[in-house]
């Protein structure tokens, strides 16, 4: 669960900029049939099977349109729903409603989205002692909502964002001018609290980045016979990859790729004040 601070601090800006981008000035629907205030509810329905994440996030794009409003469930983040399922029920002011509906139910979609696929994902990996780690191929603007969903599905978070730890790409190696040299020149500039991870595509590149003195070395898109001597990672390979022996597995699948979960709102009406 997302505490309160955590939601002040990191995630309001983002929901007041996505409800912005939904109402410029006015919502005229929303205005045209509820001329006056008034209090309603609405019902939450599963129209699939997944992983539930994001219920808090679901209920503050209501909050920052009407204070008052309450989302009421049996449900928490990480818990399996089921088609057809009533999931919880909003209750509020109905303008606030209709207005934060599409925002509130697009950051749930996608949130249990992506801690389904998650879930599916180390469901693969349960018995191995392989990690698996998420990447920075997020939606833009989208980055904290993602990496919680994916450890609420069961996933660990690799780098948050680029201040976060040193990882040195292919293209950081070929501005260095060499594995040896971009090791050696993040030893010499970052803090000494940061570990050194570098990414490697041969055989040749692991060794010399064990002998330059590289703290993780994450192997690029090789294939199993090539890990187990020293790939785009599929939900099929995970297994396989496992069973090499490697610590951690890291998968952007699981943000850039992850179907969305289908939640609807459903049968708002007016509720006694």
């Amino acid at each position: 669960m997302l505490n309160g601070v955590t939601m002040k601090i990191n995630v309001d800006a983002y929901i007041l900029n996505t409800l912005k981008e939904d109402v410029t000035y006015e919502d005229v629907s929303a205005n045209a049939v509820m001329p006056e205030d008034k209090q309603g509810k609405a019902e939450l329905i599963c129209k699939g099977s997944g992983i539930i994440c994001g219920l808090d996030v679901f209920e503050r794009a209501f909050k920052l349109l009407d204070e008052n409003s309450r989302f009421e469930t049996d449900f928490k983040d990480g818990d399996r729903v089921e088609k057809g399922q009533l999931i919880g029920v909003i209750y509020g002011e109905i303008k606030a409603l209709l207005s934060a509906e599409r925002t509130a139910l697009n950051y749930l979609q996608r949130m249990s989205g992506i801690a389904t696929i998650t879930r599916e994902f180390s469901d693969e990996l349960e018995g191995y002692k392989t990690v698996l780690l998420d990447t920075r191929k997020t939606t833009p603007n989208m980055r904290p909502f993602e990496k919680y969903a994916v450890k609420i599905g069961g996933g660990t978070n690799h780098r948050y964002n680029l201040s976060d730890g040193v990882l040195l790409k292919d293209n950081h190696i070929g501005a260095a001018g060499s594995v040896k040299k971009a090791i050696e020149l993040a030893k010499a500039y970052a803090p000494f609290v940061r570990k050194i991870e570098i990414e490697t595509e041969t055989l040749e590149q692991v060794k010399e980045a064990v002998e330059a003195g590289a703290d993780i070395i994450m192997l690029d898109n090789m294939d199993n016979e090539t890990m187990k001597k020293g790939g785009n990672v599929t939900k099929e390979r995970l297994k396989s990859i496992a069973e090499t022996g490697v610590d951690f597995v890291s998968c952007g699948a699981l943000t850039h790729s992850a179907p969305i979960l289908d939640l609807s709102l459903k049968n708002l009406r007016p509720t006694e004040d």
